[in-house]
């Protein structure tokens, strides 16, 4: 039983993971990979996300990769059709895919309020509406929604970011309720300041890159010197969520953000 509750296995259950070509994403679908999962990795950057198949697959593990923009219903209804025509089921959903955005509100267009939150809510919203339509007549299944810290933790110029993922708080618990009656778990994980390539977007990323010689090396920078999570950790968390460890576990958001939201 100890070994099943630090070392899960997912043999035979299969796995979507959106946002998967990078990132906390990424990092998700290699650690069901590596637990023996079936793992459909979806992104809309193509040729990135395929390159994170072809890395799973050296390593022995079983994946394919799904050409998908989260905001898509068209992209959605394409993406589930390829999983069901590969694995005929879907056990495990995680909505990673998402983009950061930062400016005080009246410095905020319209324009960069419906980007942010058609990809990071209107993106969770699909993607759990269409894993529940895939559950419910399969006996259940489990989903994980990634928000954020800033979701819980108000943050001068983080409205538009911060509202996208404190509304996915609140649309996971009622998914939970929605999904108990047909054994389908739904929870979110709201994690701080990971090292992931969502921070090239950030205006203090190229000088950072530039001092440390590259992206690689300035995320290895901002989990040294400035307290970063990797996004395996987040990775682990998924995983505990979606393990029969937490099957009691519903509703629920696991922050894993050193505090953060509680400063």
């Amino acid at each position: 039983m100890a070994n099943e509750l630090s070392n899960p296995s997912f043999a035979g259950k299969v796995a979507l993971v959106t946002g998967a070509a990078s990132g906390i994403g990424r990092a998700v679908a290699e650690r069901f990979a590596q637990a023996g999962a079936k793992v459909a990795l979806a992104d809309v950057d193509e040729p990135k996300v395929t390159r994170a198949v072809d890395s799973i697959r050296s390593a022995g593990g079983d994946a394919i990769a799904l050409q998908l923009d989260v905001t898509s219903e068209a992209d959605w209804t394409a993406g589930m059709d390829r999983l069901f025509r590969e694995w005929g089921r879907l056990d495990i959903s995680v909505n990673s895919a998402g983009i950061a955005f930062a400016s005080p509100i009246p410095d905020t267009r319209l324009a960069d309020w419906k980007r942010v939150l058609s990809t990071n809510l209107d993106g969770v919203f699909l993607g759990t509406r269409h894993a529940m339509t895939a559950m419910k007549d399969a006996g259940g299944g489990c989903i994980i929604n990634i928000a954020s810290a800033a979701g819980i933790k108000p943050v001068a110029g983080n409205a538009v970011y911060g509202t996208s993922k404190a509304a996915i708080l609140f649309f996971t618990r009622v998914a939970a309720l929605e999904g108990a009656p047909l054994k389908i778990r739904v929870n979110s994980i709201s994690p701080g300041a990971v090292a992931t390539p969502m921070w090239e977007s950030t205006p203090f990323w190229p000088k950072g890159a530039a001092e440390s010689g590259g992206m690689d090396e300035a995320l290895k920078v901002l989990v040294r010197d400035h307290g970063f999570a990797e996004p395996e950790e987040i990775a682990a968390a998924v995983i505990y969520l979606a393990s029969d460890a937490a099957r009691h576990v519903t509703g629920a958001d696991l922050p894993v953000d050193n505090g953060f939201a509680i400063t």
